[in-house]
């Protein structure tokens, strides 16, 4: 595997317990700047671990409305070079121009801001409906899942950095992707469900991370119809969902959850 794409490195370092210090090797989480460019024309540069490219490429795309569906997506090349790396996309014509005016309506991340939006209402603007329903054994389901997180965390094993986005199925996770990012890891697991044609409706996500606005955009445009997050929901998460239509769960941890829409 090239050290440079598998989500980690090791550096020397000098740890310090009490009155001893010894020089030890330590794992540390990658964190590479990605630029996702389309038609030729760089989009965003994401702040990401270089694991998994293709399906973070590919969900980012879906999650963010670039494309309606992966058969838009013609050609992708994965390029690194000495600054970071560069995936190349060529898409279609009616998503090249959507992509331009989605450029300037774009919506800043958790803790950036707003970026590039004209009015308050853009924020809520086109947020899609979920159509799926939750059946309500998968509420019972929660607990085994979030249990099963910490022995699927490869990346984190090694370098406690990264957060984890999980596809359960009955109960079972059965596809999991990490990432320093909390959203990368969630496109990183929607470009693999899209790619391998998984049915939505057949599961829930669960994740790591706090349940926050831009994760609830990204499923909620992906059909998904509950998000299990082990930290706290912000408001906006919470508004975002219920208009949605989304199942949001959070304090996930144990046996318990708190449950902040249906």
């Amino acid at each position: 595997m090239d050290t440079k794409t598998r989500g980690y490195e090791t550096v020397q370092v000098h740890r310090f317990n009490h009155d001893r210090s010894e020089n030890e090797i330590d794992y540390i989480v990658q964190e590479y700047p990605v630029a996702l460019v389309y038609n030729g024309i760089s989009h965003a540069v994401m702040m990401a671990t270089p694991s998994d490219l293709e399906v973070f490429a590919k969900g980012f795309s879906l999650s963010e409305g670039i494309l309606h569906s992966l058969s838009e997506l013609y050609s992708l090349d994965i390029r690194q070079n000495e600054l970071g790396v560069e995936v190349d996309m060529t898409i279609s014509t009616r998503a090249f121009v959507a992509l331009k005016e989605h450029r300037r309506m774009m919506v800043g991340r958790t803790g950036c801001g707003l970026c590039g939006i004209e009015s308050l209402k853009q924020l809520y603007a086109d947020l899609p409906v979920v159509s799926t329903q939750v059946p309500s054994t998968w509420l019972n389901q929660i607990p085994n899942a979030i249990a099963q997180l910490k022995v699927r965390q490869k990346i984190t094993a090694l370098t406690g950095g990264a957060h984890a986005a999980a596809w359960v199925v009955k109960g079972q996770i059965v596809a999991l992707f990490e990432d320093v990012g909390r959203h990368n890891a969630l496109d990183k697991l929607l470009g693999y469900l899209a790619e391998q044609k998984f049915n939505v409706a057949d599961g829930f996500v669960v994740m790591t991370s706090r349940a926050s606005y831009e994760l609830i955009r990204k499923c909620a445009q992906s059909n998904i119809a509950l998000l299990a997050t082990i930290s706290a929901p912000t408001s906006m998460a919470i508004a975002m969902a219920k208009q949605s239509n989304l199942t949001l769960a959070s304090f996930c941890r144990g046996d318990s959850f708190v449950l902040y829409t249906e």
